[in-house]
C-alpha cells in the first residue's frame, strides 16, 4: 500500500476511535444548542468525501449514499458509511497517485490528502469541543489515542 493511502487510512481510524468512544446518548450534543450535533459532524465528513468522489471519480460512488439529518445517525450507521467512503477515497487516492492528479483538485494528490486530513481533524476538534461544552468529553485514553498514529 502506498504511504499516502496508508496515511489516509490511519486518519480514518482516528474517526473510528472517536466514534467508538462516544456513548450513543451524546451523539445529539450541540454547541450552545445550535449547529450540527456530534453525529451530524461525522455525517458531514462522509458527505464531503462523497462530494469529492462525485467530482473526481463518480464510478467509485457505487453503493454509497449521503447521510441526511434526522435519519437516525447512530454509531453503527456512521461507522458503516464512513468505512465505505474511506475505502472509496483510498481508491481515489491510489488512482490519483498513479495519474499524478485528482480531478478537480490542485495541485497534486499529496495536497489532496493534506486537505482531507485537515478537514476531518478540524471537525474532530469541533466534535470534541461540542462534547466538552456538554460535559461529555471522552476519557484521556481516547483523547491521547487520537494522536497515536503509529499504533494500529
Amino acid at each position: 500500500m502506498h504511504p499516502i493511502v496508508h496515511t489516509w487510512e490511519i486518519s480514518h481510524k482516528m474517526n473510528e476511535l472517536l466514534i467508538n468512544n462516544i456513548p450513543e446518548e451524546h451523539y445529539g450534543d450541540q454547541l450552545n444548542g445550535k449547529g450540527r450535533t456530534a453525529a451530524e459532524q461525522f455525517a458531514h465528513l462522509h458527505n464531503v468525501r462523497l462530494m469529492w468522489l462525485q467530482a473526481a471519480k463518480p464510478e467509485l460512488m457505487d453503493g454509497l449514499t449521503k447521510l441526511e439529518k434526522g435519519t437516525g445517525l447512530k454509531k453503527k450507521l456512521l461507522l458503516q458509511h464512513l468505512k465505505q467512503s474511506q475505502a472509496a477515497i483510498s481508491k481515489l487516492l491510489e488512482a490519483g497517485l498513479a495519474a499524478g492528479k485528482i480531478k478537480g483538485f490542485k495541485p497534486h494528490p499529496e495536497a489532496f490528502l493534506g486537505y482531507l486530513i485537515a478537514h476531518e481533524a478540524h471537525h474532530r476538534g469541533q466534535i470534541l469541543n461540542t462534547l466538552k461544552f456538554n460535559g461529555h468529553l471522552p476519557d484521556k485514553k481516547t483523547l491521547f489515542g487520537l494522536w497515536e498514529w503509529g499504533r494500529e
